[in-house]
């Protein structure tokens, strides 16, 4: 059984978790690493070291059987799901092989590609995680690993203290509940962002301002809530070249959980409220729309401009 690994997309999360599976895993050298955009993965052979990182140009064969383990962290259900596809099509026989998905993707999508993986020979591991890029880069992520516990046993050592700091451990459960725990905690971080925005608006509005708030926020709520406000405060939700938080990635991980609400029979009004909000902000800035653009959203609603560069 090889113990080499395949790194599959280098998105805002992927870069800094190939990067620690490559500098601070136990794994022998090099770490194989694709990218659609084969750039991305000269980039990081260059910045990490090209004798612990070597690129794939082409999701092949002979990528595939070389590689125990494939991980894949990708943008959305549709490149996972055409990712996998062409593995299996590729390899049709994947005995002995450990697939791990630590994408945002819809519960039924896992269950899907977990099907497909396992109908090839394969096991399949649910492993998405939480935190933002600058988790990724630092190793801190919380990981969510959900499937069989053999398949969890040998995928955890690249997790905690590599990738993560801590892993919620779901074993011997459908790789689908990972997912449902992804997606509802995700709308956590959706619903705070909705409410920081809506906040500092009525501070504003009030002549109150925004200093003040965001300086309780720094005190009450150091974290994610006092990192979102502080971006807020200053203009960084308008102002990056590439987003932290794309507007399609958020509204995909929102539109997810309404689809898993209206299924169970309830509804995420609040996530509703924050799904509208950003519908506006990709109308606002295309494809460098930014979830916390909210925030200049609620402000267009209280007749002030998107951008607080007052």
């Amino acid at each position: 059984m090889s113990s080499k690994v395949l790194w599959i997309g280098l998105g805002n999360m992927g870069r800094g978790m190939s990067r620690n599976m490559a500098l601070k895993s136990n794994l022998p050298p090099p770490l194989m690493v694709y990218n659609r955009t084969a750039s991305r993965s000269h980039d990081l052979a260059k910045a990490v070291g090209e004798d612990v990182i070597e690129v794939v140009e082409t999701l092949n064969a002979d990528a595939v059987k070389k590689a125990g383990i494939i991980f894949t962290c990708l943008s959305n259900d549709a490149a996972v799901e055409d990712t996998l596809n062409t593995i299996v099509k590729a390899v049709p026989d994947l005995s002995g092989k450990l697939f791990v998905d630590s994408s945002t993707i819809h519960p039924d999508t896992t269950t899907k590609l977990s099907e497909l993986v396992k109908k090839a020979g394969g096991d399949f591991l649910a492993a998405p995680v939480f935190g933002g890029p600058h988790m990724a880069d630092a190793g801190t992520l919380i990981g969510v690993l959900a499937g069989p516990q053999a398949a969890i046993n040998r995928a955890q050592p690249l997790f905690k203290g590599v990738m993560s700091r801590t892993d919620i451990i779901m074993a011997d459960q459908p790789p689908s509940k990972a997912t449902t725990l992804k997606i509802i905690g995700n709308t956590f971080v959706l619903n705070l962002v909705e409410q920081l925005a809506e906040g500092h608006v009525l501070a504003e509005k009030t002549g109150l301002g925004t200093e003040y708030l965001d300086k309780l926020m720094q005190e009450l709520f150091p974290g994610i809530i006092s990192g979102y406000s502080a971006r807020m405060v200053a203009g960084d939700y308008y102002k990056r070249d590439e987003p932290a938080f794309a507007v399609d990635l958020a509204r995909k991980d929102a539109g997810h959980a309404m689809d898993l609400a209206k299924k169970s029979g309830t509804r995420m009004l609040n996530v509703e409220t924050a799904d509208r909000h950003l519908e506006k902000v990709k109308e606002i800035k295309g494809e460098k729309g930014d979830m916390p653009g909210i925030y200049g959203v609620v402000r267009m609603e209280a007749g002030l401009k998107y951008e607080n560069d007052a």
